[in-house]
């Protein structure tokens, strides 16, 4: 089954509390070192420099975490508080998940039943783009740079040079996406103020059918004003060559990043503790967690249903506004009742679930409801549709 993974476009994670970091000495991270950065090797590092105070002003970062939510909120803390004058670059890798664009509808993205059975979180990224899926198959990179020298062919091109010494024949097609064969990796863009990064996900073992899984959504007959993924075929660079590993290709980018923007210092090891002692990003990883982030910045949509019951045909047109029901209008063919009792049925509908979140009917369905019709127990229709949006419009 040919995989995809979308471009231009809860179920909670254990996170620990304590702060570590390291430092390596500038040869671990050369090209063509054979010991890599294994994750034993790292975390022995981290630990023997544990009273280490973080901060922002590294020009090299290596996470050990693989929770996503601490890995997004220290990407956006080095960006807002690294020095704007300097080139900087993160790299690290997550647990599985799925990660939405900034600007994205998640209900047109995700397999929400999917990812539910599996466990597996989903999340709203700071910047635009698409979704992708993350695992520790993948690794991911982060490039910020200056807003006034900041060029996106050339942070593509040097990942390029990367992934080319690893003896991939790779290339950059006109949107700026890295290619092997037909099949492209996967990037997104951030500029703000006086700061720009080019972060992306490189393909190494990921388990192409979760990604094909998890980014099929089920839903259908949804308008939105979001920015829509582009499904594209999608590959493990360990089709290409053996030497597609996560240390092999941590080591090639930093590499190119050190020839490309001249830098000599030290790396420093990165393990998710750090964030108990830094309130920026405790508060960004809180943040990434709530409906408001995740479903509540949801562009408009517009979603049409169509069902039938004994009684009629019904057709419900739901527009939502940041994931917060606008209005729903019922309309009905062969139905089965008086005009006046469709009407009240029309009513009852819009009265009940404007205001609502979209996806969560299930937890404000009840009689003791103040937004509840009077008639709600004695209304046949009013509960079955109640019962069809339910499982419709579930989220998780």
């Amino acid at each position: 089954m040919q995989a995809f993974q979308r471009v231009s476009t809860r179920l909670r994670l254990c996170r620990r509390n304590g702060r570590y970091c390291a430092r390596l000495n500038s040869n671990v991270l050369r090209h063509n070192d054979a010991r890599g950065l294994g994750t034993n090797t790292l975390n022995n590092l981290a630990t023997a420099a544990h009273n280490e105070e973080l901060h922002p002003n590294h020009d090299i970062y290596v996470s050990t975490s693989t929770d996503p939510y601490f890995n997004l909120s220290f990407e956006d803390w080095l960006f807002r508080h690294s020095p704007e004058s300097k080139p900087l670059l993160l790299i690290y890798r997550d647990s599985p998940c799925v990660v939405i664009g900034r600007n994205q509808n998640p209900w047109t993205e995700v397999n929400f039943a999917a990812l539910s059975a599996a466990n597996v979180p989903f999340l709203r990224r700071r910047s635009g783009g698409g979704a992708v899926y993350h695992d520790l198959g993948n690794t991911n990179f982060s490039i910020h740079l200056p807003r006034a020298s900041f060029d996106r062919h050339a942070t593509g091109r040097l990942v390029l040079r990367a992934i080319q010494s690893l003896g991939i024949d790779a290339h950059l097609n006109d949107r700026n996406d890295i290619c092997v064969g037909p099949d492209k990796m996967r990037s997104a863009y951030k500029l703000v103020n006086k700061r720009g990064y080019h972060h992306g996900t490189m393909l190494l073992t990921t388990k192409l059918d979760d990604l094909g899984d998890f980014l099929r959504t089920q839903t259908i007959n949804m308008v939105t004003e979001g920015v829509a993924s582009v499904r594209s075929p999608v590959c493990n660079l360990k089709k290409y060559s053996v030497n597609a590993t996560h240390d092999n290709f941590t080591n090639a980018v930093t590499a190119e990043f050190r020839k490309e923007y001249g830098v000599t210092s030290d790396p420093c090891i990165v393990t998710d503790s750090e964030g108990s002692n830094i309130e920026y990003i405790r508060r960004g990883m809180q943040e990434l967690d709530t409906w408001d982030w995740s479903f509540g910045q949801t562009p408009k949509f517009i979603h049409t249903l169509n069902k039938s019951f004994t009684w009629g045909d019904v057709m419900v047109e739901i527009r939502s506004k940041h994931g917060l029901v606008l209005d729903v209008v019922l309309s009905g063919t062969d139905v089965r009742m008086t005009a006046p009792c469709f009407e009240k049925l029309v009513q009852d509908c819009r009265v009940k679930y404007t205001g609502r979140r979209y996806g969560l009917f299930r937890e404000v369905l009840s009689s003791a409801d103040p937004n509840t019709p009077r008639a709600f127990e004695d209304s046949q229709p009013l509960r079955d549709i109640d019962s069809w949006l339910q499982t419709a419009t579930y989220t998780a």
